[in-house]
């Protein structure tokens, strides 16, 4: 069994110089990552559940574990200073985290609990994660092609990870009784073509009628092209691409016609997924532009999201040209 400290420690062999940092930094994802995987399993026995009275900078209510998450997260990088910046949806604005002025060389971006409407029902939920290296002027809003690494936590009937570093996919699953991660799956590939579509279809009225014919045409019957695919949709992000990644398939976030941008977080939620998606030969997209080519110009900037099996994506592409 390969543990996930064993095989960061391999997968950066081929750049020494960073190889340390790498692995402290990953590091500190997956302890936090267990500890709100811990928590989770409590929530019902403790007062973690329900919403508190805030808002995020999204104007969406704020959950316990919502603010919880974040603070573990943040709490995993106050020292070490390799690590300057952590960016996340429960902020309004960048943390600046290294002790001495200068010191750090990454940023870190978090949706510190994804799927967070699924809390108080003890249904799937995520954590996000990307990693960008800053370059020599301090910048860290950074296309998606650019991350160091990327993946999510996945916190269901096993707690597993997937990463990449810009080369493979793999995923660790969690073993309760020694708290470390095993590799469980090396090498993902996704599927070039898949059976599955995911999207909210509560929200059709407020799309355009090209997205609405996107959907219809994956529900279509045609033998010749494997349709109709079949609909899987938990409200968790990161569970529905997880699924798309390992099956095949099409997820959907779109625009809306009174709000284009879409509502999902470019830095923290479509930039890692789609990293994550496309090392596996897969496609992340807007619809007209891929999402990792994409220039951020806020840290909570929204682009619409479709992602999946190359050939799911395209289509879907050809339908908003």
């Amino acid at each position: 069994m390969v543990s996930l400290t064993h095989h960061i420690v391999e997968q950066r062999r081929l750049q020494p110089a960073s190889a340390e940092e790498f692995s402290d930094i990953m590091n500190r994802i997956v302890s936090g990552g267990k500890r709100i995987a811990q928590e989770l399993s409590e929530a019902g026995l403790t007062d973690s559940l329900g919403t508190t009275d805030e808002r995020n900078v999204h104007g969406e209510q704020v959950k316990r574990m919502d603010a919880r998450a974040n603070q573990i997260f943040v709490d995993a990088f106050q020292d070490g200073g390799i690590v300057q910046i952590v960016v996340s949806e429960e902020m309004d604005e960048p943390l600046a985290v290294a002790h001495a002025e200068g010191s750090g060389n990454y940023a870190v971006f978090f949706d510190p609990l994804d799927g967070s409407s699924n809390i108080d029902v003890n249904a799937p939920l995520g954590s996000i994660f990307s990693v960008h290296r800053l370059d020599p002027a301090g910048n860290f809003l950074k296309p998606g092609c650019e991350q160091v690494a990327s993946g999510y936590l996945l916190y269901g009937a096993s707690t597993i990870l997937v990463y990449t570093c810009g080369r493979d996919v793999h995923q660790f699953t969690l073993d309760p009784a020694v708290g470390e991660f095993f590799l469980s799956a090396s090498n993902i590939q996704i599927p070039a073509i898949g059976k599955i579509y995911s999207v909210n279809e509560g929200n059709e009225s407020k799309w355009s009628k090209h997205l609405v014919k996107i959907v219809d045409y994956f529900k279509d019957n045609d033998e010749e092209t494997g349709r109709p695919y079949s609909s899987r949709y938990t409200g968790c992000l990161v569970a529905d691409v997880h699924r798309i990644l390992l099956k095949g398939g099409l997820y959907l976030y779109p625009g809306e016609v009174k709000k284009p941008e879409g509502k999902l977080r470019l830095m923290y939620e479509a930039a890692p997924l789609s990293f994550v998606v496309e090392q596996a030969g897969g496609l992340g997209s807007t619809g007209v532009e891929r999402i990792s080519t994409i220039h951020p110009k806020t840290p909570h900037q929204c682009v619409p999201l479709i992602i999946g099996s190359r050939r799911d994506v395209e289509v879907a592409e050809q339908f908003l040209r």
